[in-house]
């Protein structure tokens, strides 16, 4: 009668052992849950951390290069936008001609004003060339920060060639593109002119049929054949995720 018993006994220790193995892998998992929870909980206080000095957002490894303030969420408070510029030494060069510089990359960081503090509210730590770039035979373009009627305004000017630049609004959590401009130039002379609107999707170009005209005097007479075209947009660029001016190719427009 004992011998019966035996299989019997087996099954239910088979059975309690994996009862308890489950047991002690739910409760593994609810731990590695509750540990990614935690995480993300405290990257989320990390990055709505509000404080009194815009300088306290900069991160270790990068100094300020430039400060500009203005309203961007339209609540009559003027906000704070901070150009960052790494430290790293080993970026530091010494040109032939132009001696030492300093080609460190740039970067943005966006803070809003919340009564008597500021709040981060988007870092891109290098998302910008350094001024030191070598121009070729011209200087290197000039990037240029603006704030105006809420958005925010990144602008290249490039001299006699013109310039090119980038209009962000805040909305959905991040400052999206919602415009686009440049000028083609050939001294004081337009020869070309592209705007995108990426609300409305348009897209306008004048070309100049009075190309080849005389600097000293035909600025200002040039006369434009424009063309206006719809485009294409799926979902809007995020400033939060553009790696490199650079290269933020908008041809595909």
């Amino acid at each position: 009668m004992k011998y019966k018993l035996i299989p019997a006994i087996i099954s239910i220790l088979i059975i309690y052992s994996c009862g308890q193995n489950q047991t002690e892998q739910s409760n593994a998992n609810s731990q590695d849950s509750i540990g990614a929870n935690a995480e993300t909980a405290e990257q989320n206080n990390e990055e709505s951390e509000q404080k009194q000095n815009p300088n306290d957002f900069i991160p270790n490894g990068f100094v300020l290069f430039e400060t500009i303030n203005g309203d961007l969420n339209n609540d009559g408070v003027e906000d704070c936008v901070l150009i960052v510029k790494g430290t790293d030494k080993s970026k530091n060069v010494t040109d032939e001609v132009r001696g030492p510089l300093d080609q460190n990359r740039r970067g943005i960081i966006v803070l809003f004003k919340k009564n008597e503090n500021y709040e981060l509210v988007l870092k891109n730590e290098d998302c910008f060339s350094s001024e030191n770039e070598d121009g070729g035979v011209y200087y290197a373009p000039e990037l240029s920060i603006e704030i105006k009627k809420c958005k925010l305004y990144v602008f290249y000017r490039h001299g006699r060639y013109g310039f090119w630049g980038y209009v962000f609004r805040y909305q959905n959590s991040d400052f999206e593109l919602i415009g686009y401009s440049s000028s083609d130039n050939h001294g004081p002379i337009v020869e070309y002119e592209t705007s995108i609107n990426f609300s409305t999707k348009e897209k306008i170009v004048k070309v100049n049929t009075n190309l080849g005209a005389d600097p000293e005097t035909e600025a200002g007479n040039e006369v434009f054949e424009t063309t206006k075209t719809k485009i294409s947009v799926n979902k809007l660029f995020k400033l939060s995720e553009i790696k490199d001016f650079d290269e933020f190719d908008l041809s595909m427009f």
